[in-house]
């Protein structure tokens, strides 16, 4: 294999050299997924840890249909692939991406024309194609899923055009992994009243190596996440952001059925899934109803990274895989919109005292809040609330549930509002538990009053002490937070104590 040169080190997509990149490098990061439905360019950029999408391209060539029967590339997919390629390689080089990794998978892996096709996008655009067995597929998927839930534990499930892939994730780790033919694709070319049973029988030999105890399974792959787009709709959930939604083994047999009521062009029209896409779900949702009937998950959940995440995971160092994605996302928005970067983390040490007994997972929360309470500021004020909340259920998070993505926007759309009714975002709030509710409440009206108590450090004007047992909430003000305590910092000082349930007492 050979390698390709960053910052004066050999580099190798997938030898040795992984995790070589440091936190600056991979600030801005391309990689080109070539797949045997769709081939997609896509350049990551930002913090780290948890990157934003700066650019991101698809083109449904169909790379891999028919090749089942007649061994080859679609010719007319590999001149749309061709063509793709070239655009990806000119805005590459416009961007200054260096190096576009690029991997192909199950399409040109097993065509006899695969080589050939390999050879000629070398040629004609400068792009190296790594291909990759099905087992580096399945790996690849498996840590897009880990950079989007480091604490990830069950399996991996990655559809493609031409294949899937299953992948054990556990403590951070890709475990046993597994390929199959059953990419819609393939499945095209099996006679109608066989298909049900060539299915169970492909499904029952990889439950039978995978076993079948996993507490969850992730599902990678645009079908997959097509199928998850009609659940929501059957349901009329009130969110359409598809990473870590969440169903039900019941969930998905009821979308089957409601599903196979409905033509095609129905479904299209009631979610905006493409034609391309659409015309496999129908297959897809035969694989994954014998999936959820031979591996019987407690629970499905959607991740929205793949193959292409894996790659930039491949990429990330032991030290910044560790760090938590919602928080270095956080930190990076803070330090690119905040009016006063840093701010956030004085304000989250200054409120602390009002969440000393809190789960660690509400702790991360309450911290992303901080960071993030002063990135609106641009919106016009009479939309900032709705703006905040907007942005940060919407936003490109990882490891955040949509429980969390609600609870988080709520709770900065408190920052700048005291009342929530009326607000176009309510029916999100359905989601949340009633505590929850009340929770991003608190922490809303907690950094409504923190934020414009001081401008530089508020922990410089004053000291919160919460006594549960007398039920008050004490401000020991500074001689400069004498002078900081207005009427507008004292009614909401008021306004938080009185979500919180407690007496006021300014000393």
């Amino acid at each position: 294999m050979s390698v390709k040169t960053v910052s004066g080190r050999s580099f190798a997509p997938f030898g040795k050299d992984r995790g070589v990149l440091s936190a600056r490098e991979l600030q801005r990061v391309g990689v080109v997924d070539v797949g045997s439905n769709s081939i997609r360019m896509v350049v990551f950029d930002g913090a780290a840890r948890s990157p934003a999408y700066f650019y991101n391209e698809k083109v449904m060539a169909g790379l891999g249909q028919g090749l089942a029967t007649t061994g080859k590339l679609n010719p007319e997919g590999a001149v749309r692939g061709m063509a793709a390629l070239r655009r990806f390689s000119e805005l590459a080089e416009g961007m200054g991406i260096h190096p576009l990794t690029c991997v192909a998978t199950a399409a040109v892996r097993e065509a006899e024309d695969g080589p050939a096709f390999q050879r000629q996008v070398e040629e004609e655009t400068g792009l190296k194609l790594w291909v990759i067995d099905g087992k580096e597929e399945a790996r690849l998927s498996a840590q897009g899923v880990l950079l989007g839930w480091p604490d990830a534990r069950g399996l991996v499930c990655d559809i493609g055009g031409n294949s899937m892939e299953l992948a054990k994730v556990a403590d951070g780790e890709v475990g046993d992994r597994v390929t199959s033919a059953l990419g819609p694709f393939r499945l095209q070319q099996v006679e109608g009243k066989g298909l049900r049973k060539h299915i169970e029988k492909i499904m029952s030999g990889l439950a039978g190596e995978m076993g079948t105890d996993h507490e969850r399974i992730y599902l990678v792959g645009g079908s997959w996440r097509a199928i998850a787009r009609l659940d929501m709709e059957r349901r009329g959930y009130p969110m359409t952001v598809l990473h870590e939604y969440r169903m039900t083994p019941d969930d998905v047999m009821a979308t089957v059925k409601w599903a196979g009521d409905q033509s095609l062009d129905e479904l299209r029209a009631q979610t905006g899934i493409s034609q391309g896409r659409m015309e496999l779900v129908p297959l897809a949702m035969q694989v994954l109803r014998e999936l959820v009937q031979s591996f019987d998950p407690p629970e499905i959940a959607v991740s929205a990274y793949g193959i292409r995440e894996g790659l930039l995971y491949e990429q990330m160092p032991d030290t910044i895989r560790r760090r938590d994605p919602l928080i270095e996302a956080a930190r990076f928005t803070e330090r690119q919109m905040a009016r006063m970067p840093g701010f956030g983390k004085k304000l989250y040490q200054f409120l602390s005292p009002l969440f000393q007994d809190i789960s660690s997972d509400h702790d991360r929360l309450v911290r992303a809040a901080c960071l993030l309470h002063d990135t609106s500021w641009r919106a016009h004020p009479d939309y900032r609330a709705e703006s905040c909340f907007d942005n940060v259920t919407r936003a490109n998070l990882a490891a955040l549930s949509h429980p969390q993505r609600v609870f988080l926007g709520l709770a900065l759309l408190h920052r700048y509002k005291n009342s929530r009714a009326g607000s176009v975002m309510e029916p999100l709030l359905t989601l949340l538990t009633d505590d929850q509710i009340d929770k991003a409440e608190i922490l809303g009206k907690a950094m409504r009053f923190g934020a414009m108590f001081s401008v530089r450090d508020p922990a410089e004007a004053g000291e919160l002490t919460l006594d549960r047992g007398a039920d008050t909430l004490t401000l020991t003000l500074t001689r400069m937070g004498r002078a900081l305590m207005g009427e507008v910092a004292e009614a909401r000082f008021k306004s938080l104590c009185a979500a919180m349930k407690v007496e006021p007492v300014v000393v």
